[in-house]
């Protein structure tokens, strides 16, 4: 019996889980519900983890025949994920102000926009086809797992955090994830440029 391979689950879920930021879409949601108690606040929250667990696991399955059906190469798929987590990490280390994220006219955000596109965004279902693409689904599957895990735990105490931290810490913590995720960015962007150059 084969063991388990944890080094290679691990280093495609700690990308993954600092592409769905806990900390800053912690703080984004709490803004969005702060009219809601706190208990009503995590049931929401658990809701829009799951919607956003199914609508990455659909991605990890389908992704793949849908890069075939539109002939995506994957130098192509590896070099725009990469681009699309470097956006991504910039509005992490440069968050936007909280009146520019919230809608104030927001009731129960329904999928939209916690689930989509604040945790299941295009970054992360990029990184998800980019991984799809590589490894097997024994291993991707218990990454997803364990960076959902990990997601949820931090998004789930995000007002115990907030309160503990303050918006000041948690802004700081986001950053650093922003520039590890810059690194990780870059670094997509160079095999992307490795697989189109070998593939000339």
């Amino acid at each position: 019996m084969s063991s388990i391979p944890f080094q290679a689950i691990l280093e495609i879920a700690f990308p993954l889980f600092l592409i769905m930021d806990p900390m800053g879409n912690g703080a984004m949601c709490l803004t969005i519900l702060k009219d809601y108690p706190p208990k009503r606040q995590r049931a929401i929250i658990l809701r829009e983890l799951f919607f956003a667990l199914a609508i990455i696991i659909l991605f990890m399955y389908l992704g793949e025949g849908l890069l075939g059906l539109l002939n995506i190469h994957q130098s192509t798929l590896r070099m725009a994920g990469g681009a699309i987590l470097f956006i991504i990490s910039m509005k992490m280390v440069f968050p936007q102000s909280e009146d520019a994220i919230s809608d104030p006219h927001l009731t129960d955000p329904f999928i939209v926009p916690i689930a989509v596109p604040f945790l299941a965004g295009p970054s992360c279902l990029a990184a998800v086809m980019v991984y799809a693409h590589r490894d097997s689904n024994s291993v991707l599957l218990p990454a997803i797992g364990a960076a959902w895990i990990g997601t949820a735990a931090f998004m789930l105490l995000a007002p115990t955090m907030t309160r503990v931290l303050g918006k000041k810490g948690m802004r700081a913590i986001e950053r650093l994830m922003g520039l590890i995720l810059i690194l990780m960015s870059f670094q997509m962007l160079e095999e992307g440029i490795r697989l189109f150059i070998t593939s000339l």
